[in-house]
């Protein structure tokens, strides 16, 4: 089976102007031990890239707005045929941004909505004001006919926000909006004991199931959430219905599960290349290897390809195709990333056979 690189995130800072709970990054306007890379290098990377693929690029951080070249990159990306794209927390957005971001052919943008007041975004963001600056972006993108899509993080503290925010977010007129179920790393790592349970994790995927449904005007989708597609075929199959495959062009597209060294990577400051952004092991770095060899021959990526490897209920579950489990989830809990899945409740027929006849 060929694998191609169709998504990748390029942290091009570690900056940040937020300490959100969840973040993998830093929350320094400086960061000594993860310098940003120079204006050259950016472009020696996007040749990189461009010589061997034409993924989605999104240009990411930290906060990329805190790079004053930021659109110079975006410029010189979408001159080589990349699709750039930006994912921003929104409090940096102005006027001016949104010209940049048409002039330099920025085709979508991100900006984040973890609540549907100020009072649950801006303490799940640790910010007084977060929540009006990502308001105030998306009304900005509207004013500039600029597309944009709302990422949401969800943990215990604002779980029961979703229905809320979902709903903020068509009104906001969103172009998609993603659903991201925390994967404890970076900060995350510190809040395991916030983590949506495996019970309420399910009925949340049964919620968006429904919801999906019925959704005709906007994109929705889980992210980090590979069983979702377990359970959507399992409703379909019991509803005797099936939902219309939707994608948009600077997604990563299909509906399978984890994708991470699948279809999409992430490349950090330092230029490693990670599977994706939740995941702390790097297949290689851009500085010693192209891209190209390291997304065709590293032993990490390579294994992560290999469902024969995967161990548990995932090594066994006739829903693996399609799910994956989450790599990066089962590496932070078990410190091995071909471990199941351990947020997902699911017990395949093969494990409960054999858990059976043990018994």
């Amino acid at each position: 089976m060929k694998f191609e690189l169709k998504w990748m995130a390029w942290e091009i800072t570690r900056r940040c102007n937020l300490h959100c709970v969840h973040c993998r990054s830093s929350s320094e306007l400086e960061v000594k031990d993860h310098p940003d890379f120079s204006l050259e290098e950016a472009y020696r990377i996007l040749d990189d890239i461009s010589s061997f693929a034409k993924p989605v690029v999104v240009l990411s951080g930290g906060e990329p707005l805190l790079r004053k070249d930021v659109f110079d990159i975006a410029s010189y990306g979408t001159s080589k045929g990349l699709r750039m794209c930006l994912a921003t927390n929104g409090t940096l957005v102005t006027k001016e941004v949104c010209k940049n971001i048409k002039e330099s052919g920025i085709k979508m943008v991100s900006i984040s909505l973890d609540g549907s007041t100020a009072s649950v975004h801006d303490d799940f963001r640790q910010q007084p004001g977060a929540f009006e600056g990502s308001i105030n972006a998306a009304r900005l993108f509207k004013e500039h006919n600029i597309p944009f899509l709302i990422n949401s993080s969800f943990t215990k503290r604002n779980q029961q926000e979703i229905p809320k925010v979902y709903k903020l977010a068509k009104s906001l007129g969103a172009t998609a909006w993603y659903l991201f179920m925390i994967v404890p790393t970076g900060r995350g790592e510190e809040i395991m004991s916030e983590l949506i349970s495996p019970e309420d994790y399910e009925e949340i995927l049964k919620w968006h199931y429904q919801m999906e449904k019925n959704e005709q005007d906007m994109l929705v989708r889980p992210t980090c959430a590979p069983h979702y597609y377990r359970i959507r075929l399992q409703m379909e199959k019991k509803e005797g219905t099936k939902i219309k495959k939707r994608s948009l062009k600077f997604s990563t597209g299909g509906s399978k599960g984890c994708l991470a060294g699948q279809l999409i990577c992430l490349l950090d400051v330092d230029g490693n290349v990670l599977p994706c952004s939740y995941f702390p092991m790097a297949g290689g770095n851009i500085k010693e290897k192209s891209l190209k060899e390291i997304w065709e021959t590293s032993k990490l990526f390579n294994e992560l390809r290999d469902f024969s490897l995967y161990k548990g209920r995932c090594g066994v579950c006739e829903y693996i195709n399609i799910c994956g489990g989450c790599r990066a989830r089962a590496y932070a809990v078990y410190g091995d990333y071909l471990a199941e899945e351990p947020f997902c409740s699911y017990k395949p027929r093969r494990w409960l056979e054999k858990t059976t006849s043990n018994n």
